[in-house]
């Protein structure tokens, strides 16, 4: 069995998805691992080191999927090398189904099989294979970096004989993952963390961080089983808009973070909300490629409004693709194992596991 993976497009994606430890484990399980010349250069990782385990290169991206059963990437590959993703051909990735509908139906009839692993289910054993959740904690992290390097006085309280400079208040929208990891490298620079959340397990996590959950009154609805957010009721909107109101009056920095899987972001943070901010406050939305939690997110803009800076990109973890491509190889090659058969040296699409089941594209 051959699996191989090529370089995203640079300009939009700088994460790896094979890194030299995951090679190694690859090869291991009796796999030959093809890349394209200069994988991971840039990132500081050279061809050498590479081939000193065992992996062979080619100059030719087509060469590569032409070569592999298997093909791992980030995202969606371009339509020229999607064509080559024929019968028997299996590409994993973060295909965003609800976005790419056509091209992956035109794999399909390739039959070609198809796994998107932003689709894995919420269950214990898929836990090492959760790509959103290691994104996303990097994610809430840098978040949290970016914005602080952006607003304009000291974070955490200083006692000083000139006088006292104040903690900043930092309110975090969302608590999953990322805003979770938010709110406690906020907590850990000295912050005072505020964050409010749709779903009301939230409250207990927050707390246990250090954070105060501001509470709206039908929060505990609102959690799919899948352990999502799921959409508010226009009831439960207007209520969170009032607390919201009153508590960002008083806010010097907010990590907007909620996204619901496959739609457009919610728009929490209103305009009239930011006209009563302070100035030289400032909003990081993480949310920004899908339209972003506040009415002036614009991805990849700094935005100003009566002295608030608004910001977002399209993605963060190109600040930090290192990192991320450690941990996204080590999640690929855990899908890759679970759908493995060692005995037989070959794949085993099994729909009885649910896994599989979830993100294999129908």
């Amino acid at each position: 069995m051959k699996i191989g993976s090529v370089l995203e497009n640079q300009k939009i994606e700088k994460r790896i998805s094979i890194t030299p430890e995951i090679a190694k484990k690859y090869i291991s399980l009796g796999f030959d691992v093809h890349l394209t010349k200069n994988y991971g250069v840039h990132l500081g990782i050279s061809d050498e080191e590479f081939k000193n385990i065992g992996v062979k290169f080619s100059d030719d991206e087509n060469e590569v999927i032409n070569l592999s059963n298997i093909i791992v990437q980030l995202g969606l590959l371009s339509e020229d090398k999607c064509s080559l993703i024929k019968e028997n051909k299996t590409l994993i990735g973060v295909l965003n189904p609800y976005n790419n509908k056509e091209k992956l139906d035109k794999l399909k009839k390739n039959k070609a099989n198809l796994f998107s692993l932003e689709l894995l289910p919420r269950i214990t054993r898929a836990q090492s294979m959760d790509i959103l959740s290691s994104q996303a904690n990097l994610a809430g992290y840098k978040a949290v970096i970016e914005s602080f390097a952006y607003f304009e006085k000291a974070i955490p309280m200083m006692m000083t004989a000139a006088g006292t400079i104040p903690a900043a208040k930092i309110l975090v929208v969302g608590a999953g993952v990322a805003g979770l990891q938010a709110i406690a490298t906020a907590k850990r620079m000295g912050g005072i963390v505020f964050a409010t959340d749709v779903r009301m397990a939230s409250k207990e996590q927050v707390e246990s961080l250090g954070g105060k959950f501001l509470i709206v009154e039908g929060a505990e609805n609102l959690e799919t089983e899948g352990g999502y957010a799921k959409e508010a009721s226009d009831d439960f909107k207007k209520k969170q808009e009032e607390l919201l109101s009153e508590t960002l009056k008083k806010i010097d920095i907010v990590i907007c973070t909620a996204l619901i899987p496959g739609k457009k972001a919610p728009v929490i943070i209103k305009e009239d909300m930011i006209n009563n901010m302070q100035a030289g406050s400032v909003i990081y939305d993480l949310a920004a490629i899908q339209g972003g939690n506040t009415a002036f997110t614009k991805a990849d803009e700094i935005i100003e409004k009566n002295g608030v800076k608004i910001m977002g990109e399209s993605n963060i973890l190109n600040k930090l693709p290192v990192s991320a491509s450690s941990l996204y190889a080590k999640n690929m090659f855990n899908f890759v194992e679970n759908l493995f058969d060692k005995e037989n040296k070959k794949l085993n699409i099994n729909l009885e596991d649910e896994i599989i089941e979830k993100t294999l594209i129908k």
